[in-house]
């Protein structure tokens, strides 16, 4: 699935989304019967060895860790660590954010914050909620967003955070959206450079504009949600992920890949 703003050049930076692994500290865990360390090296092994070549970074955009453990975290190192790019993470629902900061602390993570991509910025939202499935940005949050924005001020800016700003139109999910997103949108109305959020949660790919805003889920590396349901229901669509092309000017196109 392809979709486009303008002709991207060749020069344009290539940042590799992906989501929602829901790693175990043993090798072998699962979830619904799907062996998430497996799922998420075949998905990272497949878009490496794209014709278009290798990402200049990756964003894991929550949900990294589904036992709360160190070790998910060191497994996630482990299988992204030889792309020998930048990596950019934020913690979802499933998270325990100190123990994932503490470990992607370094060796070429990072955790929250802000960063340049290529002529793009780049700012991670935690909507983290200890013991809750929705998420929220606390006012921290919301203040080191404001942050973010003025010294990104001069750059075409895209947001990351776990939890989806708009209704995906299934009733069950979008009671564990992102619970103030009102607020998030009524801020981003004076940084008119945030061109596109980029979310997790859903575990399928979602597209949608809101204003100058597009925002965008990508499917897990993991299991998939059947879209437009009432109650949970899995889909049989496979591990995806999402790639994005951020071109000098503005100019971007996007796509999502599932795992042949």
């Amino acid at each position: 699935m392809l979709s486009t703003d303008s002709t991207v050049p060749a020069r344009a930076f290539r940042l590799l989304h992906l989501t929602d692994p829901h790693l175990f500290a043993d090798p072998a865990g699962e979830v619904h019967s799907v062996n998430t360390s497996d799922a998420l090296q075949r998905v990272v092994a497949q878009a490496l060895a794209e014709p278009a070549g290798a990402p200049d970074a990756i964003l894991v955009t929550g949900d990294i860790a589904d036992d709360l453990g160190a070790a998910a975290y060191e497994r996630l190192v482990a299988i992204l660590q030889p792309a020998a790019v930048p990596v950019f993470c934020i913690p979802g629902n499933h998270d325990d954010p100190a123990t994932m900061a503490r470990v992607l602390g370094g060796a070429g993570f990072q955790c929250a914050g802000r960063a340049r991509v290529g002529e793009w910025g780049l700012s991670l939202l935690d909507s983290h909620v200890p013991g809750e499935p929705y998420g929220m940005i606390s006012p921290a949050a919301f203040a080191r967003l404001d942050a973010d924005l003025h010294v990104l001020r001069d750059l075409h800016v895209l947001l990351a955070v776990h939890h989806p700003p708009l209704p995906v139109g299934s009733r069950w999910i979008d009671g564990m959206g992102l619970r103030n997103a009102t607020e998030l949108f009524a801020r981003l109305e004076r940084f008119p450079n945030v061109r596109a959020i980029l979310c997790g949660h859903v575990h399928q790919s979602f597209d949608a504009q809101r204003g100058s805003v597009r925002i965008l889920a990508t499917p897990s590396t993991c299991v998939q949600f059947t879209p437009r349901t009432r109650d949970f229901a899995l889909d049989a669509r496979p591990p995806g992920y999402r790639w994005l092309r951020l071109a000098p000017g503005g100019r971007w196109d996007t796509s999502v890949h599932g795992l042949r």
